[in-house]
């Protein structure tokens, strides 16, 4: 069995479901990316597998454990990281005061988690005294995904984490995300710049209208005919 493997979810908010029988899985140390149209349940899929809504059928399996019944700050504790989209610092406290509220589960040593954060970030080093709200778009991202990597998760979970950022800013954040992963950490990212994240995934899953549509190598994803002409723009 995966690392990861979220099998048959199907559910929603209380309505109609959003994701339909949707299998997501990741291993260790490898980048999964959920791609797909607006309204496709992409960032319902993930908000399932960390617990966000109540499943109606499907399990969730984390590192040989059910933990389908479980509540988010459970699955922190199991090893779960998750980065939303909106929302995602507290913009009055500074780039040092979010990466110590990450750490809030722990109860040893954070310095040597903080050092490897500003090593991987190394903006986030110089900006360290200033407050979150006064930072780029790009640069309040770092301090998320930063923010979650100090729980030592061993699985980082991102929800459009290039949105709004400059081409720039977006494959310098790819290239971070690469590195995480280098670690040994699994990744599971929803990205709407579906190509440039593919470029960079071991596993790609394409869902349509709540449903797993296409799923497969990022590389084989990219070569698929029908994949470029219906997601990728050609």
């Amino acid at each position: 069995m995966s690392f990861l493997s979220a099998t048959g979810m199907t559910g929603g908010y209380g309505g109609p479901d959003i994701i339909q029988n949707c299998d997501i899985t990741v291993e260790r140390g490898e980048i999964a990316v959920v791609v797909g149209p607006n309204g496709a349940g992409k960032s319902t899929a993930m908000k399932a597998v960390f617990g966000m809504l109540t499943l109606r059928e499907g399990t969730v399996v984390f590192d040989g454990t059910d933990i389908t019944r479980l509540a988010p700050q459970e699955r922190v504790r199991q090893g779960m990281g998750f980065v939303p989209q909106n929302r995602n610092v507290f913009v009055s406290l500074t780039v040092e005061e979010n990466l110590e509220m990450g750490a809030f589960i722990r109860d040893d040593d954070i310095s040597e988690t903080k050092q490897q954060v500003f090593d991987l970030f190394p903006i986030l080093a110089e900006k360290r005294n200033q407050p979150a709200g006064e930072l780029s778009g790009g640069q309040r991202q770092q301090v998320a995904v930063g923010r979650a990597l100090m729980t030592q998760p061993k699985l980082l979970m991102l929800d459009e984490p290039t949105a709004g950022v400059s081409p720039i800013v977006m494959d310098e954040l790819f290239d971070r995300i690469v590195e995480i992963a280098r670690t040994g950490i699994a990744i599971l990212m929803v990205e709407q710049n579906a190509r440039q994240a593919l470029e960079i995934a071991d596993h790609g899953f394409v869902l349509v209208q709540g449903g797993n549509r296409f799923t497969d190598t990022g590389e084989a994803l990219l070569a698929n005919d029908e994949v470029r002409r219906s997601f990728l723009g050609g």
